[in-house]
């Protein structure tokens, strides 16, 4: 069996790369990175490290790589006669990479047009439509019928944490041991072969939210909240009792409207949110809070991890105070390497923070989750 993965980075290599490997896919790895693609395509394999307490190292085997900038023609060749096709470069890469993949649907539709599901592996809702939309916008009418014939896009949650490192080998990852991988599988085509490790489910809206409003609101509070008190790691930030409160007192905000939203169960649920907790103090990670809660203004928008839970809070009358606080420490994140904090701190610089709040949440002034962030971004400026 045969897959393309786009994205050699950590995660790429360090999850679904692993994952495929495991499940017996030879693995072509796409990526932008020529150091990477020549030393895979050399190697044919690279070593995984978890990050526990006996610190395992695994070997992933049958791999090679492509570049996307200097091999498109290859790229394409090589979607047209795989079993699977994965991502894991950014959500908003995948309009750089939607052109390769229309052009290997084509030559895949002219050769056999046997079955082909495309599993965009991205932190967002509905990734997979998303670059189906992206790649069909590439195509003509007569292509796109022939598409949907033999082609999907089912939508995926993934989770697993891979902190920012640096190793002699470049090909070197280091992955926590935990990880979860969601698919829809109302999305897949009949027939299709379950991949190890992946867990399908007909509904994936819940899965989605649960990730992203513990794990994802959960990491970026510790981040936000830790670099208010001087932390510069979240193992660090979250050895402080208080401020782990404070993150756990997030995620019974998040997880109320879990709970009420899609009926998981509250007893259940707690424990996942005493295991995200664990995930976030493992002494065998080290993740730095200015990269965890980079990009503050993506993360403060409308429909991300802080801003749609506090206002599904609000519409279901659930409390929301304790993301108003983190959405506050975000506003007070400041890290002038990362452009997105230099932008919202000049924001609040030039127009205040009430109009910055408004910009890049959508929250009106006379809101109440608005007026809730402003009174906790008085007292952290306490």
């Amino acid at each position: 069996m045969k897959a393309v993965h786009f994205g050699a980075g950590n995660i790429g290599r360090g999850f679904i790369g692993l994952l495929l490997s495991q499940a017996g896919y030879e693995v072509c790895f796409v990526d932008v990175n020529e150091a990477v693609v020549a030393e895979l395509k050399r190697r044919g394999e690279y070593p995984v490290t978890l990050a526990s307490e006996d610190r395992e190292t695994v070997t992933v085997q049958h791999v090679t790589a492509l570049s996307s900038v200097t091999q498109a023609s290859e790229v394409a060749a090589a979607i047209a006669e795989a079993d699977i096709v994965t991502t894991a470069v950014g959500v908003s890469i995948l309009k750089h990479i939607a052109g390769v993949l229309a052009e290997g649907i084509r030559l895949r539709a002219a050769a056999s047009a046997a079955p082909l599901h495309v599993i965009a592996c991205e932190n967002a809702i509905g990734g997979s439509a998303q670059l189906k939309e992206l790649v069909y916008a590439q195509l003509d009418g007569e292509s796109r019928s022939s598409a949907d014939s033999f082609t999907a896009f089912p939508n995926a949650a993934v989770d697993r944490i891979v902190p920012l490192q640096q190793h002699e080998d470049i090909l070197q990852v280091v992955v926590e041991p935990f990880y979860e991988w969601v698919v829809d599988s109302s999305q897949m085509l009949p027939g299709y072969t379950p991949i190890p490790g992946v867990h399908y489910v007909d509904h994936l809206e819940p899965y989605i939210e649960r990730k992203l409003f513990t794990v994802n609101t959960g990491h970026c509070s510790a981040a936000y909240l830790g670099e208010l008190q001087g932390y510069e790691t979240i193992q660090q930030a979250m050895a402080d009792e208080r401020l782990t409160s404070q993150v756990r007192e997030v995620l019974e905000e998040t997880g109320a409207v879990l709970i009420q939203k899609h009926g998981f169960d509250e007893a259940g649920h707690s424990k996942y949110i005493d295991k995200i907790l664990e995930r976030f103090r493992n002494p065998a990670l080290t993740d730095e809070t200015s990269r965890v809660g980079r990009s503050p203004i993506r993360k403060l928008s409308a429909n991300d991890r802080l801003v749609s839970p506090a206002l599904q809070a609000y519409d279901r009358g659930l409390s929301y105070a304790a993301l108003a606080r983190s959405m506050a420490a975000a506003l007070r994140f400041d890290v002038q390497d990362d452009p997105e904090s230099a932008e919202l701190q000049a924001s609040i610089a030039a127009n205040g923070p009430e109009a910055t709040v408004t910009r890049y949440t959508g929250l009106a002034a006379d809101h109440p989750v608005h007026r809730s962030v402003m009174a906790e971004y008085s007292e952290l400026k306490k």
